[in-house]
């Protein structure tokens, strides 16, 4: 079998009260409904960073909480993305960095960068604040030194950086203007991975653009809502072993494009992925049942190789 790049799949968030007795056991307490899911898949995009500055503490509990192996994506602050919308964010993006991000270790994943959907393509303003990103921890604990004030009480901060990882930027569009070949290279310039989005509202693009591949299933039909059946399973599996061999991915329905060059560069990835319809419980079930699909694929392939 050729190389491949590393296939987490997992879920946007896991504090859901719909969830309690669906998919988390009945009578399971709240505060081990991490351990639980992360005891599943094997990466979950937090949430709750998008919407405000977190706290060490709280990362340090999240890391302790989740297997060794287990990694967090997080999302960047709407605050940069969709109140400033990118401009003027210096502090802003320190802010982030030192609000205890860096407790995370070696758990610490992809920084999901979410785009408001009446944000149009500008390539001078995206080429800044992607120059801004650290693109390693020990760059993010330096630049979480910059941070406002309010940030330096005691507890409040973590500049903490035992050793040096690369820290991986992905960006999820959701305006059509996006859909053009100088995006694509402006990405791969800056090595910042586009967000393979899957929903009826905004671009459906496969361009890969760095060394990892961020899928996000948000329900192709009703947002937030629809479910995955097999025959998308089967295809969604499709897409993550070739992303992840670096194979080209066929478009394969009439909403998925390419923005830019088609061509397999051989590549191997790492492939996240994430479902977000979790509306109506389905997103811990679809996550399963894809990442048996895509292990059975491998298994396949495995034994066609020998």
């Amino acid at each position: 079998m050729s190389s491949t790049g590393r296939i987490r799949i997992g879920i946007s968030g896991w504090r859901y009260a719909n969830w309690r007795g669906v998919f988390y056991p009945p009578g399971l307490a709240q505060r081990r409904e991490l351990e639980f899911a992360s005891r599943i898949f094997s990466a979950i995009e937090i949430n709750g960073t998008f919407y405000s500055l977190q706290r060490p503490e709280s990362f340090r509990r999240w890391a302790a909480e989740t297997p060794e192996d287990f990694v967090f994506a997080l999302k960047g602050g709407r605050y940069i993305t969709h109140m400033r919308k990118l401009l003027g964010v210096e502090t802003a993006v320190a802010n982030f960095f030192a609000s205890g991000v860096l407790a995370l270790g070696d758990k610490l994943g992809p920084i999901l960068w979410q785009l408001p959907p009446q944000m149009r393509y500008d390539p001078a303003r995206l080429e800044a604040f992607f120059t801004l990103l650290p693109r390693s921890t020990r760059a993010a604990a330096h630049l979480a030194k910059r941070c406002d004030d309010r940030l330096l009480a005691p507890g409040r901060a973590c500049f903490e950086c035992a050793k040096d990882r690369p820290v991986r930027h992905v960006v999820e569009v959701r305006h059509e203007s996006f859909a053009t070949p100088e995006f694509v290279d402006l990405l791969r310039e800056q090595d910042v991975g586009l967000v393979v989005a899957d929903t009826v509202e905004w671009p459906l693009l496969l361009d890969a653009t760095s060394d990892l591949v961020y899928i996000r299933l948000h329900g192709s039909e009703q947002l937030y809502h629809s479910g995955y059946e097999s025959a998308a399973i089967d295809l969604w599996a499709r897409r993550v072993v070739r992303f992840a061999s670096g194979a080209t991915v066929p478009q394969e329905d009439g909403r998925a494009a390419y923005a830019g060059v088609t061509a397999a560069d051989g590549r191997a990835r790492d492939v996240f992925v994430f479902f977000d319809n979790d509306a109506k419980v389905r997103a811990p079930f679809d996550a399963q049942a894809l990442a048996a699909r895509v292990e059975a694929l491998q298994a396949d392939e495995a034994v066609l190789s020998t």
